[in-house]
């Protein structure tokens, strides 16, 4: 029997959470370096509400958020990953609604890990003491191989995960922002100057080159309303399909991972940000060298995959050269404006390297679309 993620329901009398919670004050969070910890008697209390056997190695698992301290969990039952929420994560409605998404699409035998119930009541999440814990099988599998095949695969994924939601229903509301026509991006844009200001001091050349990714980003929304998107059907999306939040093995799909961006969008929001993904082409820490042209062969790979499994339509397939420009901008954006920086790479040569990819692919679109539909 499949864990249950109804979502917990705040007790009027009490004000604690009921369900799988147990009572408890606050507690501290223990750290190494800048990655959080579990403390000891953390990890004794949340394991013992999951049935998994004998225990036989615990060892840290340093992958994805530092803030969502994970755990592979070895047992004579087999091996598990232990997630501790990061704060800001840990909504028990939107947990609750992305569980039961993943429940859903393990019914339909969807690769992913699956989600542990705790073994008194069968929850999909644990509280304890303020904080949410999730437990799931662990799945071995590879980073994305860059192979043809692989890309096909990941396509192909995709619409059967599509697919497969097309009569998904939930009584908590998802979000339905996204990246296109986003005015998040165009404020943040906006703000990137006072961001990288200490450090360019030539402002002109930082503003010239955020004016071209505005206008932009507004021309290429404007191009994909033109195709229509706003009358087009809306369903549940990923929201977040690259090649990180996938395991491969032999160059397939074994597990997709991740589904807290899940929202309500039109399909063709998912397919679009996957071409891109799947198909940028990067490099080293020198940003400037990277090339500003895409793998072709990949993205049409990609788009090959989907169509095995759901066809797109003209429209929708007209709309993804531009939608993969918006997503690019939307992506550098935020986190350059908030810090001046995407990750370890300095944000103007960043943003530069933008630009001439956006150039690029607004400059092929046609191409983009015959290669799309050939």
């Amino acid at each position: 029997m499949q864990p249950s993620a109804a979502p917990t329901r705040k007790d009027a009398n009490s004000g604690t959470m009921s369900g799988a919670s147990i009572s408890g004050s606050g507690t501290g969070v223990p750290k190494r370096g800048d990655r959080e910890q579990f403390g000891v008697e953390e990890l004794a209390v949340v394991m013992s509400h999951f049935e998994i056997g004998i225990i036989e190695t615990i060892i840290e698992y340093p992958r994805g958020s530092r803030k969502a301290p994970k755990l592979l969990v070895h047992s004579d039952h087999g091996k598990y990953l232990l997630k501790r929420r990061a704060r800001g994560k840990d909504d028990p409605f939107k947990v609750a609604f992305s569980h039961a998404l993943q429940l859903y699409l393990a019914g339909k035998q969807f690769p992913l890990p699956h989600l542990i119930g705790t073994k008194k009541e069968n929850n999909s999440m644990l509280q304890w003491r303020g904080l949410v814990y999730e437990l799931f099988e662990y799945i071995p599998g590879q980073g994305y191989p860059q192979s043809l095949e692989a890309t096909f695969d990941s396509g192909r994924i995709l619409a059967l995960y599509h697919k497969l939601l097309l009569d998904f229903k939930s009584e908590w509301q998802p979000s339905s922002g996204s990246y296109h026509m986003a005015p998040a991006v165009e404020s943040g844009l906006r703000t990137i100057p006072k961001t990288l200001a200490a450090n360019h001091p030539d402002g002109a050349s930082i503003v010239a080159l955020l004016n071209f990714l505005l206008e932009s980003y507004r021309y290429c929304a404007e191009m994909v309303e033109h195709q229509g998107l706003e009358g087009w059907p809306k369903q549940i999306v990923h929201a977040d399909w690259h090649p990180g939040n996938m395991l491969f093995r032999d160059n397939h799909v074994v597990a997709v991972i991740d589904y807290d961006a899940a929202r309500l969008l039109p399909r063709i929001i998912d397919i679009a940000n996957g071409a891109l993904q799947f198909s940028i082409l990067g490099g080293d820490e020198d940003v400037s060298k990277w090339p500003e042209y895409i793998d072709e062969s990949r993205f049409k790979r990609f788009l090959r995959g989907y169509d095995e499994v759901m066809l797109l339509s003209q429209a929708e397939i007209r709309a993804i050269p531009w939608l993969m420009a918006e997503a690019l901008i939307a992506e550098a954006v935020f986190p350059i404006a908030a810090t001046g920086t995407f990750g370890r790479m300095e944000g103007l040569t960043f943003l530069q390297m933008v630009q001439r990819k956006v150039y690029w692919m607004t400059h092929n679109a046609q191409k983009l679309i015959e290669l799309a539909e050939g």
